[in-house]
């Protein structure tokens, strides 16, 4: 029977030896891990065995070990669940409260007056808080879906993309295989095709990862798929997935991306105007009522 809820748990020493070097890797990042990046983490760094039998050994034991309070809840990230609260305050202070936090939280749109907005696409849910630690500071959206996402999303992101009136790139973070590269031919084709409907125009960056990436970086790789013939144009003998790259590395190739395409003095402009803007509202609710 299934463990529901904390239970007891008394692992072998090899669960032992390998929960250490779990909490090693996690002890390493300031974000918060996946199980399948801590597996590649495992893979790279010792030795563990690359399998998906080992991959699902791996989440079992992370599963006991997070319920028998040997590690914590919150050191292993899934955002597979998805949640809706309403918004409510307890009296007329708490709004103001909050009102005030907001003032202090103020921000523009830090992508505006710049020649293309960045968008940031990543097939794994899993990945897309980490990658929004790199790009929440320029005001860049995360979007996590695989680009095989349903007709009416397709459509309604070719129509906000559009409205932009000035080219949209998107910076993708994905597999390298046959399902990567026909997702970003998806993107490209159909997403692209909705936008030009409305005049807009996209462009699709594979920022990672690559086959230069993973054979610099020595990363574990596998054959394509037998059952895998989506794109025509996929040729490559090896594959490698975005989560075996190193969290701190897929991180410096995607602000590197970034910085390739902004204009720095438009940028720190906004942020001149936007800390002017907070501290003109945090001045106006400071001051005494009457």
């Amino acid at each position: 029977m299934r463990p529901r809820g904390f239970a007891d748990w008394r692992p072998r020493q090899k669960s032992l030896d390998l929960l250490e070097q779990v909490r090693e890797i996690i002890a390493q990042y300031a974000m918060v891990l996946t199980i399948r990046q801590i597996f590649y983490r495992l893979v790279g760094r010792y030795d563990y065995s690359k399998t998906e039998k080992e991959y699902k050994n791996l989440g079992e034991m992370l599963n006991r070990a997070r319920r028998a309070r040997q590690l914590p809840m919150e050191a292993i990230r899934d955002d597979t669940g998805v949640s809706h609260y309403p918004r409510y305050w307890y009296d007329a202070e708490d709004f103001w409260d909050d009102v005030r936090r907001d003032a202090e939280r103020f921000r523009l749109d830090r992508q505006q007056g710049q020649p293309c907005r960045l968008v940031v696409m990543c097939e794994a849910a899993g990945m897309a808080a980490q990658l929004f630690r790199v790009t929440e500071p320029y005001g860049i959206e995360v979007l996590s879906g695989g680009g095989f996402d349903s007709t009416s999303d397709k459509h309604r992101l070719g129509e906000i993309w559009a409205r932009e009136g000035r080219p949209t790139v998107v910076l993708r973070i994905g597999d390298y295989d046959a399902s990567g590269a026909a997702m970003s031919d998806n993107i490209a084709e159909d997403i692209g095709a909705f936008a030009r409907e409305y005049g807009g125009e996209i462009e699709v960056v594979q920022v990672a990862i690559t086959a230069e990436q993973a054979r610099f970086h020595a990363l574990p790789s596998a054959p394509p798929k037998e059952t895998d013939n989506r794109p025509a144009n996929f040729t490559g003998t090896e594959t490698w997935q975005a989560e075996a790259l190193d969290p701190d590395d897929l991180a410096r190739y995607l602000e590197a991306a970034i910085l390739a395409r902004l204009d720095r003095a438009i940028y720190d402009a906004v942020l001149a105007e936007e800390a002017e803007i907070r501290d003109g509202l945090i001045a106006q609710l400071q001051q005494p009522e009457g």
